[in-house]
């Protein structure tokens, strides 16, 4: 065998074992390990992880109820079949294309455009609310209830099951519960938890740590960043303003102008850029249609009188 197909092979290994229920954060550090040994690594793996991207963009495209079960054996048969077309990216992005048409993965995908929201039906009775900019992957089985949240932000309306975890797997968060109603934000290292009902564990699982949970209930909210983990407790009234885009609102309560247009920026094509520092310390409150930038800049020139460049995608505002 060339080395260039074993790399192609080792890549799609790799590629496929990310993808399963039990991968760890000891196993991203060997995998990062082995992206680093060598360039060749690198263009191998991000060549075929960028096929799989794209499987996963018409995979979203499909109804939920086009997926059928699938069996344990079945599984093996796609990876073999995966790893057996890995020497060249392009015939492997399709052999993937094939086994999702067929089922034989046993994720499905979801993900939603800057700006949009969509609600989908699990196969459990959860359902789950995507934010703008949105990407996630499920795996409802006999036994488990895992889902991937890649980036963005959902919320869960979770249906009650003992004998189930329901596990969102954030980075090196795991975000689980029995049967509630919370969402999670996920923006790089950052992750949120705001929980409306029921009660949510939130654990650091990075490096096989056994680390106790943080366990928070209705009206609490849980901010992680790195190795920091912040909660507030009891306050439902923040969770409804952090869940307000579930009605196309944004609400600030005196939110920087800087923060403001970070939020604004999420949900449209058309960006906010501050050209001068003071004007990003600026406060602001109220509730603002996420969609409407335009009317937010005016605002902004009208209320505060701030100076609003329009330059066709970008707001330039200053003094």
């Amino acid at each position: 065998m060339s080395s260039a197909r074993a790399t192609e092979e080792t890549a799609a290994r790799w590629l496929l074992r990310r993808e399963e229920a039990e991968w760890s954060a000891a196993q991203q550090a060997e995998l990062d390990s082995w992206l680093a040994a060598a360039p060749e690594h690198r263009v191998a793996f991000y060549r075929l992880e960028f096929g799989w991207n794209k499987v996963d963009r018409l995979v979203a495209l499909r109804r939920p109820e086009q997926f059928t079960p699938f069996s344990h054996r079945a599984r093996v048969v796609g990876r073999r079949f995966l790893v057996a077309s890995a020497a060249a990216a392009a015939c492997l992005a399709l052999g993937i294309y094939g086994l999702f048409q067929i089922g034989l993965i046993g994720y499905t995908g979801y993900q939603t455009p800057i700006g949009g929201r969509r609600t989908v039906a699990l196969a459990d009775g959860s359902k789950v609310e995507l934010n703008t900019d949105t990407r996630l992957r499920v795996r409802i089985t006999a036994n488990t209830r895992s889902v991937w949240l890649e980036r963005g932000e959902a919320f869960f309306a979770v249906a009650h099951d003992p004998q189930r975890r329901f596990v969102v797997h954030v980075g090196a968060r795991d975000v689980a519960a029995l049967g509630t109603q919370f969402s999670v934000h996920r923006d790089g290292d950052r992750v949120e938890v705001a929980v409306v009902e029921g009660r949510v564990e939130v654990e650091d699982v990075k490096d096989g740590a056994a680390v106790s949970p943080v366990i928070v209930t209705r009206g609490d909210t849980v901010v992680t960043e790195g190795s920091s983990v912040h909660v507030a407790a009891n306050s439902i009234e923040h969770v409804d303003e952090a869940l307000s885009w579930r009605r196309g609102v944004l609400t600030f309560d005196q939110l920087t102008l800087a923060e403001a247009a970070s939020q604004f920026n999420r949900y449209n094509h058309k960006k906010l850029v501050i050209t001068d520092p003071a004007v990003g310390s600026v406060r602001i409150g109220g509730r603002f249609d996420a969609n409407n930038v335009q009317a937010f800049a005016h605002l902004l020139h009208e209320g505060f009188g701030l100076t609003i460049e329009d330059e066709g995608t970008v707001f330039k505002i200053s003094r």
